[in-house]
C-alpha cells in the first residue's frame, strides 16, 4: 500500500500533478511503504520511523525483512538520509545490494539496540554510507 492509499487526511489530494507527495509528508502515511534497492530488488517494508527528539529530525526508518506475519522477521535501522523517495513507483530506494542488506546489522522486535549510543549510530551510518 502506498502513502497515497494510506492518506486518511487528504494530505496528497490537493496537488496531485506536482508528484505523489509534497515536500512534507505525513509520517503515518509512510509506514508500510516498500523499500527497494537500485537494482529494483525488494528489501523490505517500513515498520517504524524513528525521530531524533534532540534535533527534531527523522533519524531512521526501521525496515522489516523476511519472516511471515512478523514471525522470523529481521529489523534494520536504515538512516533516513540513505533513503530516496521514488515518486514514480511510490516507494523508497536505498543504494545497497540485497546480500549486503541481508547481512546488515539488524535486530528482532524483542531486542532493539540503543539507537542513542553514538558508536551504534556511527556504525550504522558507515554501513549505509550515510
Amino acid at each position: 500500500m502506498s502513502y497515497e492509499e494510506r492518506d486518511t487526511y487528504g494530505i496528497y489530494k490537493k496537488n496531485p500533478h506536482k508528484g505523489p507527495g509534497p515536500e512534507l509528508m505525513g509520517a503515518n502515511t509512510l509506514i508500510g511503504n516498500k523499500v527497494h534497492n537500485t537494482q529494483d530488488e525488494h528489501l523490505g517494508d517500513i515498520k517504524e520511523i524513528m525521530l531524533d527528539m534532540r534535533t527534531g529530525t527523522v533519524a531512521y526508518a526501521v525496515l522489516s525483512f523476511g519472516g511471515v506475519f512478523s514471525i522470523g522477521e529481521k529489523l534494520f535501522a536504515v538512516p533516513w538520509s540513505a533513503l530516496k523517495l521514488d515518486t514514480l513507483n511510490k516507494r523508497f530506494v536505498v543504494n545497497v545490494e540485497k546480500e549486503r542488506f541481508k547481512n546488515a546489522p539488524g535486530f528482532d522486535s524483542d531486542n532493539w539496540p540503543n539507537m542513542a549510543d553514538q558508536s551504534w549510530v556511527d556504525a550504522i551510518r558507515t554501513y549505509y554510507g550515510a
